[in-house]
């Protein structure tokens, strides 16, 4: 229970005693002395049940415990102290006379007061029961998100790299200094994206550098065919965003852009802050009748998926196709 609820229940209860007492004309000695014993044994009743009934909750067949312990209790609480005051005033006798005179109205009263003690210690140790297990119940919610989001980088990261390294097996024979330095330049990009902190988000810009590099790879694939332009408001650079979130999104547009197609391909990354969003547009080619374009694939429900996890929201992100051009329409919370 409470940890100023039990003393200030004693001390009321020390306060009322002692005054009734003293209304009967007993002296102040004893009226204290009796009422001090009492409440002492009100309180020892009170520690008794508080602890029983937080580590047992009585089920079923059992519930007739809330209501015989608290009796039983008052009555050996009781019994000692007629035993212990009748050896204290043992020459009063008229103090003993309304001492043991009293002995079932103070039965009463205590049990009365122990009972609903008893209901309520019940009651709290539920209720810390129940906060105990949403507690963990919480935990293990966000354990296991974690898990998740760690599992899908992961899952992004190999994504990217087979990729990458059929992309360099295609030029080993053809083009050897290409795939040299398409090697290089997946080696620093690598270097760079596994040590990101996954919890940690990043402005804008770094994550915008990150995605250059990316690119850069993606260049030495497709050479001149790649073209990129990247609109960013000067406001949005400082904006904050999950680490990798983009560069899926990008890798979905250069794949259904690019492939199938010979010509120049050029691909949009717009950046913007929208109120209390950073609104990212990735637009890109798009012919619906290639094969390679069927489903949203990995990189999108990965997206999806991580912001589900990060924000509970599957509104944040959008997709369109109006008049051969695919859009995808990211937004980033940043109340948060």
């Amino acid at each position: 229970m409470g940890k100023w609820i039990v003393p200030g229940a004693g001390i009321i209860w020390l306060l009322g005693c002692f005054f009734l007492l003293r209304n009967e004309d007993l002296e102040f000695e004893i009226a204290f002395t009796d009422a001090f014993f009492f409440a002492l044994g009100f309180l020892g009743g009170v520690g008794i049940l508080d602890r029983v009934f937080s580590l047992y909750s009585p089920k079923g067949r059992n519930l007739w415990l809330i209501f015989l312990l608290p009796v039983l209790l008052s009555g050996m609480l009781v019994l000692a102290h007629r035993y212990l005051l009748n050896w204290w005033f043992s020459e009063e006798d008229l103090y003993l006379e309304l001492l043991n005179g009293t002995f079932f109205l103070r039965l009463a009263v205590l049990g009365l007061a122990e009972q609903f003690v008893a209901l309520l210690a019940l009651v709290v140790s539920k209720l810390e029961r129940q906060e105990e297990l949403s507690r963990r119940e919480a935990q293990m919610l966000e354990l296991s998100k974690e898990a998740e989001l760690a599992q899908l980088r992961q899952q992004l990261q190999p994504h990217f790299l087979f990729n990458s390294l059929n992309s360099i097996n295609a030029l080993v024979i053809a083009q050897p200094q290409k795939a040299r330095e398409m090697v290089l330049l997946l080696s620093d990009f690598l270097r760079g994206t596994i040590r990101k902190d996954v919890q940690k988000w990043e402005i804008l810009e770094q994550e915008l550098n990150y995605l250059k590099m990316y690119l850069d790879i993606e260049r030495v694939r497709f050479g001149h065919r790649l073209s990129i332009d990247f609109l960013v408001e000067k406001e949005a650079e400082t904006a904050k965003i999950p680490p990798l979130l983009i560069q899926p999104l990008v890798e979905n547009a250069i794949k259904h852009g690019l492939y199938g197609v010979t010509g120049e391909v050029k691909i949009e990354v717009e950046c913007q802050k929208e109120g209390n969003y950073l609104l990212i547009v990735v637009r890109n080619p798009f012919d619906p009748s290639y094969v390679c374009a069927e489903g949203t694939g990995f990189g999108l429900s990965s997206v999806e998926r991580r912001l589900y996890l990060l924000f509970g929201r599957k509104d944040l992100l959008q997709t369109s196709n109006q008049n051969g051009i695919f859009e995808v329409r990211l937004k980033i919370p940043q109340y948060l």
